[in-house]
């Protein structure tokens, strides 16, 4: 049954870099000005799918692994510019959002309580698969992050299980988002190249989220056996953030909210649960 109380979770697409804030008199030769115009506006209609604002977010990105799961602590986080080679001013940005050290701390209990052991962290700061999309999200950074780390295993099956163990968050206010691309093969993103087999998997990929729980769970956690699975991820740590929104969000049935092709290559965002536009 519905719980009108119930926070979604999402699994979004965070683009390349800073691409949303650069200049289109600076986007590289050949990529259309209008490249991520259609994910900008996803992310920017992401508060009014949820209808409210949470208590805080919990964000999974795909650029920050570790030995084992770990959860940002920091009252007020800085941002880390891990990306190379854009304008300058994009080395500028302000993100300017606190931090949820009690909500990192009741995640912590609940991975604990499932047998997940995690660490803490609270210097790192958050990086650009955080600050980035956020800036979109919720521009005036007013909603509390909790940065969470991948396991560095990238063990799918193991991070639905992490997202499982997540779950009750939802009902605590806190909105849960796995933050990657459904299809990333850099080599191939510049080179145009496998256009076809991102095709491929993304297909794959929708009829496996929008399907029964337990169906996506099993395939979702076997992810490397579809085709095109490597085509479409060389390195996994872009896709596994879905695993941990998946299992959160337990047995809602995830639906694509984003579809796009973005120099040639199919991306889907997805959620799982109702939000609050479609009651």
């Amino acid at each position: 049954m519905f719980d009108a109380n119930r926070l979604p979770t999402f699994f979004i697409p965070h683009g390349g870099g800073p691409c949303f804030f650069i200049k289109p008199e600076d986007m590289p030769p050949g990529m259309p000005k209008d490249t991520w115009a259609s994910m900008a506006a996803y992310l920017r209609g992401i508060d009014a799918m949820v209808g409210r604002r949470p208590k805080a977010v919990m964000v999974i990105s795909a650029h920050w692994l570790t030995p084992r799961v770990t959860f940002g602590t920091a009252a007020q986080h800085h941002l880390l510019f891990d990306y190379y080679n854009f304008p300058s001013y994009t080395y500028e940005l302000t993100y300017p959002a606190a931090g949820a050290p009690d909500v990192a701390a009741r995640a912590a209990a609940l991975l604990t309580a499932a047998g997940i052991a995690s660490d803490a962290d609270n210097a790192r700061g958050i990086d650009h698969g955080v600050f980035v999309p956020f800036k979109l999200i919720y521009p005036d950074a007013d909603v509390p992050i909790v940065p969470m780390s991948l396991q560095q295993n990238l063990d799918a099956a193991q991070h639905i299980a992490i997202g499982t163990a997540l779950a009750p968050l939802r009902d605590e206010g806190v909105l849960i988002v796995g933050s990657g691309m459904s299809s990333h093969n850099m080599r191939a993103l510049m080179t145009g190249t496998l256009n076809a087999e991102a095709r491929t998997f993304d297909h794959w990929l929708n009829a496996v989220v929008t399907a029964p729980t337990d169906q996506r769970d099993a395939a979702l956690g076997a992810w490397e056996r579809a085709p095109a699975a490597r085509a479409s991820h060389p390195q996994a740590e872009h896709l596994i953030p879905l695993m941990v929104a998946a299992g959160a969000g337990h047995t809602d049935i995830g639906r694509a909210t984003y579809n796009d092709v973005v120099m040639g290559k199919a991306l889907t965002g997805f959620t799982f649960g109702q939000n609050r536009s479609e009651q």
